[in-house]
């Protein structure tokens, strides 16, 4: 399965292995989801063409699209108006999460020059280099629980702004009965996930005091 989770205009990412499903958070096909940070016209732009690829590779071959193969499709894409003249590079970086049946679950990252990366983890948008560093320390291969439990820590982290269910979106992607199921959490499932969050670091630094005060007598 795959946590999504965003919020305007920070975006955090990860893989444990979406139409529109909220602003910022799309729906690609029916494997694949992505959301983005940038230029909005652009990525509108974008996103029409992913979902046209999509559906076109439907149409002709009956199934859907494999997800690097729509990811490279874009990227080549992107690249072409970096040396086309009198065009300038779409100013937009996407994550994709998908599932297909040669990889499984999937994540891949793409720039404003067309070139993608794949990763089992990673963020884009503000403070993502922090968030990225919070990633490679924390992620341990979670289950779906644990992994929004850390899509949440790292957004709390690296957000200018305090945690609001309002301001953020998160989606999953899973799959259910040898189909890819993606689902947006509700405002109350978010809200519920930052109450939690919060309670753990309140933990924490109770911990954290009382071992202070016993190392102070020692």
């Amino acid at each position: 399965m795959s946590v999504l989770g965003a919020d305007y205009p920070h975006i955090s990412l990860f893989s444990v292995d979406i139409q529109v499903l909220a602003e910022k958070i799309y729906r690609l096909s029916d494997n694949i989801a992505c959301t983005v940070a940038g230029i909005t016209a652009d990525a509108n732009i974008l996103i029409n063409h992913l979902r046209y690829w999509a559906a076109e590779y439907k149409l002709s071959y009956g199934e859907h699209i494999p997800v690097e193969q729509l990811v490279q499709t874009l990227c080549n894409e992107k690249q072409r108006y970096t040396q086309v003249g009198g065009k300038r590079p779409f100013g937009v970086s996407l994550l994709y999460m998908g599932w297909d049946q040669h990889f499984g679950y999937q994540l891949y990252q793409s720039d404003p020059s067309g070139n993608y990366t794949g990763w089992k983890a990673t963020c884009i948008g503000n403070n993502h280099q922090a968030a990225v560093s919070l990633l490679k320390q924390e992620y341990k291969s979670p289950n779906l629980a644990e992994a929004k439990k850390l899509a949440m820590k790292v957004l709390s982290k690296t957000l200018d702004v305090k945690l609001s269910a309002e301001k953020m979106e998160m989606a999953i992607l899973t799959r259910r009965n040898d189909k890819t199921v993606v689902e947006e959490l509700t405002n109350a499932e978010v809200s519920q996930l930052i109450k939690e969050h919060e309670e753990r670091e309140k933990e924490q630094e109770a911990q954290q005091t009382a071992f202070s005060l016993n190392a102070s007598f020692l």
